[in-house]
Parts: C-alpha cells; sequence; structure tokens
C-alpha cells in the first residue's frame, strides 16, 4: 500500500501564484471560506498533514473527502484540475508514513494508498455523483486526477 505518484499532465487550470508574505493568512481565510462552502452542500473536510518533500517541514490542508466503508476516507488530489499535481499529494508519495489525519477533534497517523484500474474508477463514480465539480476538473486537464484512501495506521 503506497501512493503512486502518476505523471502530470500538459495542460490544465493555472494556479495562481501566491506572495510568500501572504499565504499564510490568505490560506486562513480560504480555509475558513472553504470550510464553510462545503459544510453548507453537506460536505465533509478533514485536516491533513504531510511532511514537505524537498523542505521537511509539517503542512496542513483542509481536503473534502468521501467515506470509503468503516474508518477509510477518500481524498481527490485534483488540484482545481491544474496540470500539475497539489503538494500534499507529492509530499504523501514521497513520505506515505508520514501522514496525519485531523477530523472531528481527533488527529491520527494515517496510511495512504492510491486506487487504481475499477477500484479508482468505481470510487470516482461514487465521488462524482455526489460532488460534479470533480467531473469538470478532469475535463480540464490531461491527468488522470489520482483518488487516495486514508486508513487509520495501525
Amino acid at each position: 500500500m503506497s501512493v503512486d505518484l502518476t505523471p502530470s499532465g500538459t495542460r490544465g487550470f493555472r494556479v495562481p501564484k501566491v506572495p510568500r508574505l501572504l499565504r499564510k493568512p490568505l490560506y486562513g481565510l480560504l480555509h475558513v471560506l472553504l470550510n464553510r462552502a462545503v459544510r453548507r452542500r453537506g460536505g465533509h473536510l478533514l485536516n491533513l498533514t504531510t511532511i514537505g518533500a524537498q523542505s521537511g517541514t509539517s503542512h496542513t490542508v483542509p481536503l473534502s473527502w468521501f467515506p470509503d466503508g468503516d474508518n477509510a476516507w477518500l481524498v481527490v488530489a485534483s488540484y482545481g484540475g491544474a496540470a500539475r499535481h497539489p503538494a500534499w499529494y507529492i509530499n504523501m508519495a514521497k513520505r506515505p508514513d508520514q501522514v496525519w489525519i485531523e477530523l472531528g477533534g481527533r488527529k491520527i497517523k494515517g496510511r495512504p494508498e492510491s486506487l487504481k484500474g475499477s477500484e479508482r474508477e468505481q470510487a470516482w463514480q461514487r465521488i462524482v455523483a455526489v460532488a460534479p465539480q470533480y467531473d469538470h476538473y478532469q475535463q480540464q486537464t490531461d491527468r488522470e486526477i489520482p483518488v487516495v484512501r486514508l486508513t487509520p495506521a495501525e
């Protein structure tokens, strides 16, 4: 069980560059707005903490998640349909043993696993049925958007 770093695309949404000085305040505001928007639509958020593949520093991001049976959560590395993968996905692929999930007031060590083939396709169909924006993101890029299952590490 691991996270496979799939190829980046050649086309997709252009993620704007944010000056370093504005990142923390802006990301804090975006976190609050994202949390409100997701909850308003009946969705769920978790905080995912990874360790930077190059920097070695801790990074926490809020992510929408989708249930996958008991004690398992699916997250989507869409990055809004960008040609490249989000940093959290790259960090997770490079350091799969250094992943933490914060959900419902508790923080646990996580075990990530890339979904592939028919298992990914079935999960993808369940995800886009409740969150159709992910289908739009997939149409914006030529990379296959990864779906990752998170489970508690034992």
